[in-house]
């Protein structure tokens, strides 16, 4: 055997309800980030020049970073043995990195600016829009760093029993840090009158990411690896295609959680992507191009309202992901992961319909609030369901190669949907206007695949 890494065979001890608190910290952190990134980037971007198909070609860092950086580091994390243990050199490294570039990204214009005026430097007109895309896929690869050894912590170190509680505890996470980083500058806003522009929005995330995640890595103990002597007959460490065939091959049924996740994420990246668009030129009536001649400053006041009213909905969405991450656990370990999952995804794909036929903030809100049934269940179960079938000692390389199934898709969303909603206008007196709707049509359609998808998968007993 080569140069690998083995688990001790101390017993893994059960984790008590504090110990799983402190474990998901870090996750809140970075999902307080994500959040920002998510939701803001599409207004930033489009300030500074970017239309539908480049702010999606901006986005495919997310994917980009997914399939590339998040196999590589699992990789690496399941061979380090440094005095700071597996992994948290990549959770600690990834949440600074990704905070600097979070406090840069919404500055760029500002930073393009103040270099050109130093310097006598002329500035191209789109050289902030250039920085802003740099930043963009620096975050996501910073994100990715970090998300992938996270997620192989759980096999780490918390007993096979309560890897499905483990992954609803990373849900409630992702739910609250979303709830909180979007409901944050509406709040400060509505109740006590303090603007929160969008560079102290980003900076508030960047601070929170870096701050939860020290926390965790002092809280959390991962287990002694020994590393196992070289064998001198065979020095060569598998390629990545080696490691997808076995990974893929483990198993028939990681062939159908992958495909599910497939499917899932196309839906899912359908409404992260574009809903703070479609709130902000469908529902509140900005024009995407406004009409020649016409001042764009009359729009900023409605433009700003739009903006708030998404992000007060994005919050709305990530707490009740935060209210049922916990009570789907459950569930799942009374009635089975992929019945419990396929439920929460029709529900998903029946809320996309109501948002692509809203006409009226209500409409959105119920929409957005049925959606974060399946939010919840897709950031736990299907991880859950695959780590039945991971073996010991290569969980960060697991799960980097199944990432690849969550980053994969979002091409599609970020290529294709994009391009479908930038060939599809509609002229009115005010402007042009995009089919921003067309992202959630097609989101319901995919998730619906996906639902069936989960019925065919065959779960262990525990």
């Amino acid at each position: 055997m080569s140069n690998e890494i083995t688990i001790a065979e101390n017993r893994l001890k059960p984790f008590s309800t504090m110990q799983l608190l402190m474990f998901c910290l870090g996750f809140f952190g970075l999902q307080f980030a994500w959040q920002m990134r998510l939701a803001l980037s599409g207004p930033v971007t489009e300030e500074l020049g970017a239309d539908p198909l480049i702010y999606g070609l901006i986005s495919l860092a997310g994917p980009f970073s997914g399939m590339v950086v998040q196999p590589i580091i699992g990789a690496l994390s399941d061979r380090t043995t440094s005095r700071f243990g597996r992994r948290r050199p990549y959770l600690l490294g990834g949440a600074i990195l990704a905070s600097l570039a979070l406090w840069v990204f919404p500055n760029s214009g500002t930073i393009v600016e103040f270099f050109g005026n130093s310097f006598g430097i002329a500035v191209a007109p789109l050289a902030g829009l250039v920085l802003a895309g740099i930043m963009i896929w620096i975050i996501d690869a910073c994100v990715n760093i970090a998300q992938g050894p996270y997620r192989a912590l759980i096999p780490d170190v918390v007993p096979r029993e309560q890897h499905a509680i483990a992954n609803s505890y990373l849900s409630f996470a992702i739910g609250l840090g979303s709830v909180v980083a979007a409901a944050t500058p509406p709040v400060l806003s509505k109740f006590f009158g303090i603007t929160m522009p969008i560079p102290a929005q980003f900076l508030m995330a960047a601070i929170a990411f870096t701050g939860a995640m020290i926390v965790t890595c002092i809280a959390i103990e991962e287990k002694q690896y020994i590393p196992e002597k070289k064998d001198e007959t065979n020095e060569n460490k598998p390629s990545f295609w080696d490691s997808l065939k076995d990974f893929l091959t483990t198993s028939p049924e990681i062939v159908k959680i992958c495909m599910l996740q497939f499917f899932t994420w196309i839906g899912t990246m359908c409404l992260l992507l574009y809903f703070t668009l479609f709130v902000v030129h469908n529902l509140y009536g900005v024009p995407d191009i406004i009409a020649e001649g016409t001042d764009a400053s009359v729009y900023d006041a409605v433009r700003l309202s739009g903006t708030n009213f998404a992000l007060i909905c994005m919050a709305l969405f990530n707490l009740v992901c935060f209210l049922v991450s916990i009570p789907i656990g459950f569930l799942s370990t009374k009635f089975g992961n992929k019945y419990v999952h396929c439920a929460a995804l029709l529900s998903m794909a029946a809320a996309y319909l109501i948002l692509g036929f809203a006409q009226t903030r209500l409409m959105v809100v119920l929409g957005i609030g049925l959606a974060g049934i399946g939010w919840a269940s897709i950031l736990s179960l299907p991880f859950a369901m695959l780590s039945e079938y991971i073996k010991p000692g290569s969980e960060g390389s697991v799960m980097g190669i199944f990432n690849i199934f969550i980053a994969g898709p979002q091409v599609v969303v970020c290529t294709l949907v994009a391009g479908i909603i930038n060939h599809s206008t509609i002229l009115r007196e005010t402007g042009t206007f995009y089919h921003w709707e067309y992202a959630f049509f097609i989101g319901a359609l995919v998730l619906f695949c996906a639902a069936i998808a989960s019925l065919t998968i065959k779960e262990k007993k525990i």
